[in-house]
């Protein structure tokens, strides 16, 4: 009799959850950590690696929103922007990932030996190429975290050699091919079937699709460092089915409660709260007026001229980053802004707005207070800001002496805060979406590579799905011509790719005396791309639709874009005062953006440090001899 041998500690716990929560295993009469191949279904493994992979509510908060959506710059933290790295975090993470990685590698080599056998069902087939696809995926998942991971070594008992990020993209690559080509579309799943696939309720079909998007997603992500490999492999498998229409998206149902299936970013504790990158990124982006997309009374007293800077307040807002309206405080609404931006975030005391989250609900002052003082010292008050209908992002970083007396920074309820849709569990959580098949086809296209349709129309598509998921459709026409720039320098239309100027004047207010000037606002140079000459070509402005897009079920890939090509414009974080997780950045060089400035991976575990010492080595050599979190991936910028 063949045997399927459970490693010990994660994937053994992995393997008795799967074994818990699945009835067909209830009648097996042996020791649960030896299983008669014969006897498990493969279907039930691929079904526990997908639902956990969800995260539940400790991993989620930890990863999910500290981790990705910080370092995607999606909400404000100042762990892993600030170049520090929490072990039990990255423990908890790496926990779970290996877990999931030991369900789906056993459904791969329980389908294979039952193939080896003969002892095959019409599905066999089918099912060995859905959990090969799936598995590519949460290898690229947990590479684009760490750096060079295991291909090997998830079921067989023994601690595993490490490979670079080059072996793991190229094997994943591969058995992207190789699965979509060996799927049989023809199948129909029986219904018992369907209640085990989450995503897809195994439609072949929808699968084959996802692994050839999912390929072009891994070949693009080499397009800076192995091009030719990268053109290849998109090539190749753009000529396939791909993800192109909504109802194809690989998407989850969350629920309520604690287990894998709740909400991502359901803890209520978390601010979720708008970020600078996303302020300047939304304001004045595609010029459609905030009066036409908030149409109530109520509002109007709150929108701004389209030349007006805000208040500057130079003693309690830092100047320390190259954020363009650095030491500004928003007083209002913006005169334009992305129609996304609304639905998105929720302006402070907006509390008739029925997507208003009213979170933490266990203390109501958090999120209703929406005026906060700044301090002349630590008894006396220097000015009162109302944040109610204030448009303002926050920044990471160190603010120094003038974080002390900003009450402002942070307090929940005195800015824009993530929409209570996505906060309820009750939403589903987006993997690969449609419109990011088409900004990656768009890409394609700018880098002259061969691809289904224009450039153009590819971007066009992206962004008019992406209006669609956001409900502002009506909006679109006038979105996709526009040539307004926003906070950074870009514009929407895809024919106007004239630089902005220099600057642009503005009007403001002494935040302390009232008194009206005028400023030159700089277009921020981003060093990080083309020397930070370029803020309107095609690739600035399809990375940015793709990054407002992501948002904000796809943390991990706006990460992973701005690391491959430092788009979109990151502001630099704060420093007032030295970082010490951000040693390279100083208040000398923060105007001139550096990758060091930013977190390109989080560090290993130091419980896999300690349980395999010789696949630790090997992952330290494969990075270039260093563990850091300023430590640059393979196929991101190196300089």
């Amino acid at each position: 009799m063949k045997k399927i041998f459970i490693k010990s500690g994660v994937a053994l716990a992995a393997f008795s959850l799967l074994l818990s929560a699945c009835s067909k295993f209830e009648d097996l009469n042996h020791n649960p950590k030896v299983a008669d191949e014969t006897q498990v279904q493969e279907e039930f493994l691929i079904n526990s690696s997908i639902i956990n992979a969800q995260m539940n509510p400790d991993v989620a908060e930890r990863s999910f929103v500290l981790i990705w959506k910080a370092a995607a710059h999606q909400q404000l933290d100042d762990g892993i922007t600030s170049g520090s790295n929490n072990d039990g975090w990255s423990d908890a993470y790496y926990n779970q990932v290996t877990g999931w990685l030991t369900s789906i590698y056993a459904a791969v080599d329980v389908s294979e030996k039952k193939i080896k056998s003969g002892n095959v069902s019409e599905y066999t087939n089918n099912l060995l190429q859905v959990a090969r696809i799936w598995r590519a995926y949460l290898l690229s998942e947990i590479s684009d975290n760490y750096g060079p991971v295991a291909i090997n070594g998830y079921v067989n008992g023994t601690n595993p050699d490490f490979a670079s990020v080059k072996d793991v993209y190229y094997f994943a690559l591969a058995e992207l091919k190789d699965a979509s080509a060996k799927l049989q579309l023809d199948l129909a799943a029986t219904t018992d079937m369907q209640k085990l696939d989450p995503a897809y309720k195994y439609d072949f079909k929808l699968w084959q699709r996802y692994a050839n998007s999912m390929r072009m997603r891994l070949a693009m992500r080499l397009s800076e460092v192995d091009a030719a490999k990268a053109k290849a492999e998109f090539e190749d498998a753009a000529a396939g089915n791909l993800l192109t229409d909504m109802n194809q998206t690989f998407q989850v149902q969350e629920k309520p409660g604690w287990d894998a299936l709740t909400g991502v970013m359901s803890r209520e504790w978390n601010e979720q709260l708008l970020s600078t990158t996303l302020e300047n990124i939304y304001n004045g982006l595609g010029g459609v007026k905030t009066a036409d997309q908030l149409t109530d009374a109520v509002y109007q007293p709150y929108i701004r001229p389209a030349d007006w800077a805000g208040l500057q307040f130079t003693n309690h807002f830092p100047t320390t980053t190259n954020d363009p309206m650095a030491g500004f405080w928003f007083d209002g609404l913006p005169q334009t802004i992305d129609p996304r931006a609304y639905k998105a975030f929720i302006p402070a005391g907006d509390f008739a707005n029925a997507n208003f989250s009213r979170y933490p609900s266990y203390s109501e002052r958090v999120w209703k207070e929406t005026a906060r003082p700044l301090m002349a010292n630590d008894k006396d008050t220097a000015k009162l800001l109302e944040g109610k209908m204030a448009w303002n992002g926050q920044t990471d970083g160190d603010w120094g002496t003038k974080g002390t007396l900003n009450r402002w920074y942070g307090w929940p309820g005195a800015g824009p805060r993530m929409t209570q849709q996505f906060r309820t569990s009750a939403s589903k959580r987006i993997f690969f979406a449609p419109w990011e098949t088409y900004f990656l086809i768009a890409e394609a296209s700018v880098r002259g590579w061969n691809v289904p349709m224009t450039g153009k129309a590819a971007y066009e598509k992206g962004i008019s799905q992406n209006f669609e998921y956001w409900g502002v459709s009506q909006f679109v026409g006038s979105y996709l011509a526009s040539t307004d720039f926003n906070m950074v320098g870009t514009s929407v239309s895809w024919d106007h790719v004239a630089e902005p100027p220099a600057t642009h004047i503005m009007n403001f207010k002494n935040g302390y005396t009232g008194a009206a000037g005028t400023v030159a606002i700089k277009y921020p140079a981003n060093n990080l791309y083309k020397g930070g000459g370029v803020k309107n070509d095609l690739l600035t402005k399809i990375i940015t639709q793709k990054y407002i897009a992501n948002m904000p079920w796809l943390p991990l890939e706006a990460w992973s874009d701005q690391r491959r090509l430092g788009l979109p414009f990151f502001e630099t974080p704060i420093v007032e005062q030295p970082i010490p997780g951000l040693p390279a950045l100083n208040n000398g060089n923060y105007m001139t953006a550096n990758i060091k400035f930013y977190p390109q991976r989080i560090r290993y575990p130091s419980s896999m440090r300690n349980a395999n010492g010789k696949g630790y080595d090997q992952a330290v050599k494969a990075l270039g001899g260093t563990e850091e979190v300023t430590t640059p991936l393979w196929w991101a910028k190196q300089q």
